[in-house]
């Protein structure tokens, strides 16, 4: 099998698990309120703390991967011997 071909595939199987792992079974959607029902496994939040908690942690994620997005593409340093260099040059 080629290198890329085997990349791919490893890859297919990994999104596939990953996406899976995620479904709740049915015992665990019992205990879920509606809006996380058949996507979260074991009980449901305890409060309503605990949406605001992973809430701000959503816009912490979200907000720090932009940033990391935004200056590995363009670093904003103009000289040729910085280290970003490195990964955005691939020659």
């Amino acid at each position: 099998m080629k290198r890329s071909n085997l990349k791919a595939t490893a890859l297919t199987l990994l999104l596939l698990v990953a996406a899976t792992a995620g479904w709740a079974c049915p015992v665990c959607e019992k205990q879920q309120p509606k809006v996380l029902r058949g996507v979260a496994h074991g009980a449901g939040p305890d409060n309503n703390w605990d949406y605001l908690i992973v809430g701000v942690i959503t816009v912490i994620v979200l907000v720090t991967l932009y940033y990391s997005m935004k200056w590995l593409v363009r670093p904003g340093e103009d000289t040729p011997d910085h280290i970003k260099r490195n990964i955005l040059d691939l020659d």
